[in-house]
């Protein structure tokens, strides 16, 4: 179901999806009153709801939609702007299951990267909602790396997360993420307009400062740093130990910022003194760098399928064969402290 008070967006979006076979518009509605009216009859699997329009504008609608159709996957579709970031951080605390940031209408036709997002997030929101069959290996098949021998406390904790991320985020630092010492670093994959105001909401719910990383940030204990949108973050070597350099190389895995850079850099620059954690999110972003983490020794756990919004980077990796444990969330979060602890786990 796509709801947004633009006929032209509704226009565009209409003949992405119906151009992909993998998916099917079974409603179109111009706001959020027709949506909600709509919903409890076509259960629709998702739901790409946009955040501004009259009548009952995306936030209004959000929870009379999850009550109307409990199990949809909710998209929300948010302008790039400063309020457009604060009111989407919201709808995911509101139980929004992710959000894509729309250009403006008039550039449409040319979005193809923006084209490319709405129809895999739809396709594997879909998929998890039982759409269509996923061709995962069962957990019993995924081949576990086993865990070092000789367990040293690592020195970061890298953290990533796509799809579902906003929402997994706090839920597996909020525990734990006081009790480390040791910087964590924490890419999620979001624009430049979104990052500060997810970093003052993940600062809150973890009981931590958070900010988003800026360029020579130094790693020192206690650090809690957020790739800020449209930038790559990555370690480097400097006289104070290791600090922080951002740049705006090409995406990598269609994201910026993306974790293959941070775990690449981090590998080569704390060797084999590292924990990453993935979590859950769409494609494969990660899995290379988190192979140069293994070469380097460190250590690989993921968030497992079941409790991930959609299986594609965590699962991504534990198939490759570097994740020496995949975890419901909550165990993740137990098991992630108890090997910054210096524990055998």
């Amino acid at each position: 179901m796509l709801v947004d008070d633009s006929a032209i967006v509704r226009g565009f979006m209409r003949r992405w999806i119906d151009e992909d076979p993998r998916s099917e518009l079974v409603k179109a509605c111009s706001d959020g009153a027709q949506a909600v009216a709509e919903a409890a009859n076509i259960r629709p699997d998702v739901i790409v709801l946009d955040i501004e329009m009259p009548h009952m504008d995306g936030l209004s609608a959000l929870p009379r939609l999850r009550k109307a159709a409990p199990d949809a996957r909710i998209v929300m579709a948010s302008t790039l702007t400063a309020a457009g970031a604060t009111q989407t951080v919201k709808a995911l605390a509101l139980g929004a299951t992710d959000f894509i940031a729309k250009p403006q209408a008039s550039a449409f036709g040319s979005v193809d990267s923006y084209r490319r997002e709405l129809v895999e997030k739809i396709v594997a929101l879909g998929e998890r909602a039982g759409v269509c069959s996923i061709a995962s290996a069962p957990s019993a098949a995924i081949p576990l790396r086993p865990r070092p021998l000789i367990a040293t406390p690592p020195a970061a904790l890298l953290v990533a997360a796509s799809t579902g991320g906003p929402t997994a985020l706090p839920a597996f630092l909020a525990p734990i993420a006081r009790r480390i010492d040791a910087p964590i670093l924490i890419v999620q994959h979001m624009p430049a307009s979104f990052t500060p105001v997810f970093a003052e909401k993940l600062e809150t719910a973890i009981g931590k400062h958070c900010r988003e990383a800026q360029e020579g940030d130094t790693l020192s204990s206690g650090t809690v740093l957020l790739a800020p949108g449209d930038k790559h973050m990555r370690i480097a070597r400097c006289p104070a130990g290791r600090m922080i350099h951002l740049d705006q190389g090409d995406p990598v895995n269609y994201c910026r910022p993306a974790a293959d850079p941070l775990f690449e850099t981090a590998a080569a620059t704390f060797g084999s003194r590292l924990l990453c954690v993935v979590l859950t999110g769409m494609g494969h972003d990660g899995r290379a760098g988190a192979g140069k983490i293994v070469e380097a020794g460190g250590r690989v756990i993921v968030q497992d399928e079941a409790t991930s919004v959609v299986w594609g980077m965590p699962g991504a990796i534990a198939q490759a064969g570097y994740a020496e444990a995949v975890k419901p969330l909550k165990e993740l979060s137990q098991l992630a402290l108890h090997i910054m602890s210096g524990e055998a786990a």
